[in-house]
């Protein structure tokens, strides 16, 4: 053979609908990528079965051309990165205060490493998206919730116990908003997921008895999305409501950080056309004028790679 084997990360992305893995080399390519379930399991062993046989996958399909060196993996959850620990993960709740570093160490026998996606998804994003090149940026993924990273000075801001970023659980209206699954009231999360979406269209179908989607059987984000795409009113206004909601978020991003760019990334961001408009508008509206008219606010560029190559970024960085 005599040549040099390619260094790899298996790199994972564990949400709590789907199992996202890659195996991926310090430059950003990716070798093998596979999208599984998420196990529903009550045991945190049957996830990290799900992450090993994963991992065993990539292994096998990139045997000719690298290996394995360390492993990272991003889960939807608040996770104390020193130790490996995931303390709370409101969709994967068996992984609560359950050390995944170490479990995966002892079976990849590599140095392993876990963070929280919505960090990993903006790690991504500067390495190879939409905010290469700048180093104080905010990510914000628009899924089933609401996360966000924080990157200032090209380092991620955890905060004391690891748990900065959560945009989607800052106060947008705060005194008759609807309950948020954390507690609080009149959250993001609430306004500008794909939940949310659902959540809104259901409310506001009786006001508008012509729109399409009183035909729907079971709604999701995906029908109210097509249903604008071909002009229907209710689902427009949705989108618009879910926009300018999000302004308010981003104005207050701004003010606070002042960064040069705020990525949007997430499955609801592929509506960007029908959004992106109102919440330019409303951020602009409400921050302050010279910070509000210079940052550029981005639709992601890695999809759903995003919190893949950001977890391998991170591995990278990592001293071992």
């Amino acid at each position: 053979m005599g040549h040099q084997q390619t260094k790899l990360v298996f790199a994972a992305d564990l949400g709590g609908t789907h199992l996202r893995a890659a195996a991926i080399d310090d430059s950003g390519r990716i070798y093998h990528q596979l999208k599984k379930h998420t196990p529903q399991a009550s045991n945190p062993n049957d996830i990290v079965r799900a992450l090993i046989d994963a991992a065993r996958e990539c292994e096998t399909k990139t045997r000719e051309q690298g290996i394995i060196e360390r492993a990272s993996v991003a889960v939807a959850g608040t996770v104390e990165v020193k130790e490996g620990i995931v303390v709370t993960a409101p969709n994967i709740p068996c992984l609560a205060d359950f050390c995944l570093g170490d479990a995966l160490q002892n079976e990849l026998q590599v140095p392993s490493l876990i963070e929280n996606d919505a960090n990993a998804a903006a790690m991504g994003e500067m390495w190879k998206g939409a905010a290469r090149g700048v180093s104080t940026i905010v990510c914000i993924t628009l899924g089933t919730g609401v996360g966000g990273g924080i990157i200032l000075d090209g380092k991620l801001w955890r905060g004391v116990d690891g748990s900065a970023g959560e945009i989607g659980h800052t106060s947008i209206e705060p005194f008759d908003g609807v309950t948020c699954r954390c507690g609080n009231q009149g959250c993001l999360e609430n306004y500008a997921s794909g939940t949310a979406i659902v959540r809104m269209t259901r409310e506001a179908l009786p006001r508008y008895s012509d729109s399409a989607l009183n035909a729907t059987g079971e709604l999701a984000a995906e029908k109210v999305y097509e249903a604008a795409e071909r002009g229907d009113e209710l689902a427009l206004e949705i989108f618009r409501r879910m926009g300018v909601y999000l302004g308010v978020g981003l104005a207050n991003l701004v003010n606070i950080l002042n960064p040069e760019i705020i990525v949007i990334a997430g499955g609801v961001a592929n509506a960007w056309p029908l959004f992106a408009e109102h919440a330019i508008q409303e951020m602009r509206r409400r921050a302050f004028p010279l910070p509000g008219a210079k940052v550029q606010i981005r639709r992601g560029e890695c999809g759903d790679r995003a919190g893949l190559l950001g977890a391998a970024k991170l591995a990278w960085n990592r001293p071992v």
